[in-house]
């Protein structure tokens, strides 16, 4: 067993921009955030997981490995296990109620730093501006390791109500609705300066803003609103690191600011499923699971389960997909360690993604480019049909503007930015190791804190079948595996 790290911090702060892509980190919209880098490490080429979306990757920071551990590979899918009836929406705080008693309360089914921390005696306190789904799986135990989790969608949405209770009584009640989230980010603020910081003062605390993903879904990632919601976020965020600074003992306190994953823009609505209902394939996307042979999520990426069917009707669907031009890459369980199962298919497990017991027969991604938004912005992409709006921001697949995240050091040879790789999966055991500890043994992340033991490998793996042709790049370093973009 290793030694543990000397301890660098008594207490470490992180702040978490859902949906931030680091080419909007600049001195107009994000001073904070460069003011912290200006005094730490950036590194520049970190990546979010795969499937790039929210819970996914909140999963993967608190589990500091990816969905091929810690068992939660999609925003939304069935897992008949626990909720045969309907797909499992990981937002839902009555479904996640639901899934955690059938799982012995490990639906996350590796330990967390908040474990780690727990075991140590040390304090995890999480202010989480997002979905009742996210502000869980960042700290899934938060009850039973005596943790403290405010959601800003109220008492209901988190296991400890009496953190919501408690802000609530010093700060008024939540703010409404809005979009931009402007007084939800300015209320979390104040919640983490005015109450977690000075007074719970924990060995760690979280805050999760959540714009500007919001606004960038719903308004566009280049909009005035979306705008709007970042330099709001930033300016919490400044709010933090001034609190930081005032301290007697500012140098013991580390700060971390990350994104989650970033975004692209859309340019197109594929009817996917309804097109392969008119090809002949029994085949549902509804919520409701009722007597289909095979259910499907849509997004960016998506995934595709027998749900009772004849078990050749992947093998037949994962062909029409492969002739579908939309359909940019396609995985199915693994064969090898690189091809899927299927002919013509990567494997799951190439991605990180292929979990033993709930990884779907077939995952697809629909296709990108890095062409320009109407904002200039680059990145472009496909989406099935959804409550998103057309032009709106999405994420979910691997172009590098939806995997390229930010991840900043504050107190690590200042003013550097880091082209090393790393990734959402370094966070957990970086704060595990800025206070001292190990990592859990599941923890496939390494401390960012500490030099690299390897040299980075990138590494391009393909497959294909007739005209359909795909590749994804990897890097690997410190037996971590981190995609930097795929295509066809």
């Amino acid at each position: 067993m290793s030694t543990p790290p000397q301890p660098s911090a008594d207490r470490v702060v992180i702040a978490v921009f859902d949906g931030l892509r680091p080419d909007l980190v600049t001195p107009e919209l994000t001073p904070n955030i460069l003011r912290l880098a200006a005094r730490g490490t950036w590194f520049r080429q970190a990546r979010s997981v795969f499937p790039s979306v929210t819970r996914v990757a909140t999963s993967s920071i608190a589990a500091g490995a990816p969905p091929i551990v810690h068992g939660i590979v999609g925003n939304a899918f069935y897992h008949r296990a626990a909720i045969a009836d309907r797909m499992f929406d990981t937002s839902d705080a009555a479904l996640i109620r639901r899934a955690e008693a059938h799982h012995d309360g490990r639906l996350l089914a590796a330990d967390t730093f908040g474990d780690v921390l727990a075991r140590a005696g040390k304090r995890l306190a999480v202010v989480h501006t997002g979905s009742a789904g996210s502000a869980h799986f960042i700290n899934p135990r938060a009850r039973a390791n005596g943790h403290w989790t405010f959601s800003m969608h109220g008492a209901g949405a988190t296991q400890t109500p009496e953190a919501v209770v408690q802000a609530t009584a010093r700060l008024g009640p939540l703010p409404e609705r809005e979009l931009p989230r402007l007084q939800e980010v300015a209320y979390g603020g104040r919640v983490m300066t005015e109450l977690v910081l000075p007074e719970l003062q924990p060995e760690v605390a979280l805050i999760w803003f959540n714009e500007p993903d919001t606004t960038f879904h719903y308004r566009g990632l280049g909009s005035p609103e979306a705008m709007a919601g970042l330099r709001e976020a930033d300016r919490a965020f400044g709010a933090i690191l001034d609190w930081v600074e005032a301290q007697p003992d500012s140098e013991r306190i580390a700060v971390l600011a990350a994104s989650d994953h970033g975004q692209i823009s859309t340019d197109s609505i594929e009817p996917m499923f309804e097109t392969a209902r008119q090809a002949g394939f029994d085949l549902s996307a509804a919520k409701l699971i009722e007597d289909a042979a095979l259910v499907a999520t849509g997004g960016i990426s998506g995934e595709i389960r027998l749900a009772g069917g004849d078990p050749a009707e992947i093998a037949r669907i994962a062909d029409w997909l492969m002739r579908q031009p939309a359909v940019g890459h396609l995985f199915s369980r693994d064969r090898n360690g690189i091809e899927g199962e299927v002919p013509g298919t990567l494997s799951l497990a190439l991605t990180g993604t292929g979990h033993a017991e709930r990884q779907p027969e077939l995952m697809f991604i629909l296709k990108s480019s890095l062409a320009a938004d109407r904002y200039g912005l680059p990145g472009l992409g496909a989406m099935t049909p959804g409550d998103v709006p057309l032009g709106g921001g999405m994420h979910g697949g691997i172009n590098p503007h939806e995997l390229n995240t930010v991840l900043i050091l504050g107190g690590a040879e200042a003013g550097t930015v880091s082209q090393e790789p790393a990734g959402i999966i370094d966070i957990g055991p970086t704060v595990l190791g800025l206070l001292g500890l190990a990592p859990a043994a599941s923890m496939v992340g390494r401390n960012l804190a500490q030099p690299a033991r390897e040299e980075a490998r990138v590494t391009r793996h393909s497959a294909g079948m007739g005209a359909f042709t795909q590749h994804v790049d990897v890097v690997e370093q410190d037996g971590r595996r981190f995609i930097l973009g795929g295509g066809q």
